[in-house]
């Protein structure tokens, strides 16, 4: 029982004391009255006891919980940090090793790479030479083709401008015989 309903059941009883006291049958019978202040004084009085030990066991147990809570807390908080502890270093291990292997893997990685790329490149420089030599070769021979069409034609062409050319001059000689001469009159 907590202290203020201690207080409002002694203060009830206070009151229904006084309230007796007052009725007129309550003189004439003081015995009684006697009786029921006994009875509530003994009433309150265990009452109060009750309330001093349950407060008392309470406190007690509260104190006793107290320290297993905190006891079994350092416990777990102990193993936590010896697991902490232990997956750190443990997670150390695995990183160190793991960036171990990786560097390996790259250095592997890298000289296969070389390798390949040296060797790519060798067989590029092969190929851009022979189709260097191919190109070259057959630029050559397309030139010379080519400069024999263009002799050709230059010489084709040139013929035809002379033939032309005399052709035009005797037709021209032609007309102009034609035109002014006295054998058309």
């Amino acid at each position: 029982m907590s202290y203020n309903s201690f207080r409002t059941a002694a203060t009830t009883l206070l009151g229904a004391a006084i309230f007796a006291l007052s009725l007129p049958c309550a003189h004439a019978e003081e015995g009684m009255l006697g009786r029921a202040w006994d009875n509530t004084r003994e009433g309150t009085e265990h009452a109060w006891n009750k309330t001093k030990e349950g407060t008392h066991e309470a406190w007690e147990k509260t104190s006793n919980g107290t320290e297993k809570v905190w006891d079994k807390t350092k416990d777990g908080s102990r193993k936590a940090w010896d697991k902490t502890s232990e997956g750190t270093e443990h997670a150390w291990d695995k990183t160190k090793k793991g960036t171990h292997n990786a560097w390996e893997h790259t250095r592997e990685g890298s000289a296969k790479t070389w390798d390949k790329t040296k060797e790519g490149t060798h067989e590029a420089w092969d190929k851009t030479s022979n189709g260097t030599e191919k190109v070259w070769d057959k630029t050559k021979d397309g030139s010379r083709k080519a400069w024999d069409k263009t002799s050709e034609g230059t010489e084709h062409a040139w013929d035809k401008t002379k033939n032309a050319t005399d052709n035009a001059a005797h037709d021209v000689g032609r007309w102009g015989h034609n035109t002014f001469s006295d054998d058309k009159k």
